[in-house]
């Protein structure tokens, strides 16, 4: 017997799904923009010649990248109570979740940019008797910039999706609200086909925004 699919119990409740929607794009800006001061930071302490501030960084980057994002949603909701008496709500628990984990990333992101810089560029600015903050604002960071920025919105796409699991902290992003909607109808196939277009027309829409800064930045260099 084939499966006749009605989207109509979908439709019905789309201002539901909407505000999901909007959730997610809320939580995924604000940690996008901290994982990117996060990720910022760890890289300049990890290549930083001294080893107090280099290991601490190199350390915190490998945990985030060797567990599973899941986890740290978990330990920000429900173990920072136990360890230190301090409770989250799920959308500031999910933010930290995604801006930590996100900023191990694009540590290695923004290192790899910076370290990537031919050796003879760092030995010209220093012939011209420039700081290393003016090296790096000058010379190293706008040719690592258009380096960087590939996989940088990979990673910013990785973090789209991972928003997901937000939903396991109750908080309203889409997946959460997909179930609400599936409670009600009992049309699973036709309320998680629905989140994947969502999905895929959010991802969709930012790789077009990214492809024109791309192109706004070359050819700004």
């Amino acid at each position: 017997m084939s499966y006749q699919w009605d989207f109509s119990g979908v439709w019905s409740r789309w201002d539901i799904l909407l505000v999901g929607l909007v959730n997610t794009v809320k939580i995924a800006a604000i940690s996008i923009v901290l994982g990117v001061i996060v990720g910022l930071a760890l890289a300049f302490l990890k290549l930083s010649t001294k080893r107090h501030l280099s290991l601490p960084a190199t350390a915190f980057i490998e945990f985030y990248r060797n567990t599973p994002p899941i986890i740290h949603f978990f330990w920000f909701y429900y173990a920072l109570p136990v360890v230190v008496d301090i409770s989250l709500d799920p959308f500031v628990a999910a933010v930290l979740a995604l801006s930590t984990q996100s900023g191990a990333f694009y540590a290695e992101v923004f290192r790899g940019g910076i370290v990537s810089i031919e050796q003879g560029q760092w030995e010209g600015a220093r012939a011209l008797g420039m700081s290393h903050v003016q090296m790096m604002r000058r010379i190293i960071l706008p040719q690592a910039l258009t380096r960087m920025f590939a996989p940088f919105v990979e990673r910013s796409f990785e973090l789209i999706k991972t928003t997901a699991l937000a939903s396991t902290l109750a908080y309203a992003d889409i997946l959460y609200q997909a179930m609400l909607v599936n409670s009600e109808t009992f049309r699973p196939l036709e309320v998680y086909t629905t989140i994947a277009l969502m999905y895929v027309t959010l991802l969709v829409t930012a790789s077009a925004l990214s492809r024109v800064a791309e192109a706004r930045l070359t050819a700004y260099r």
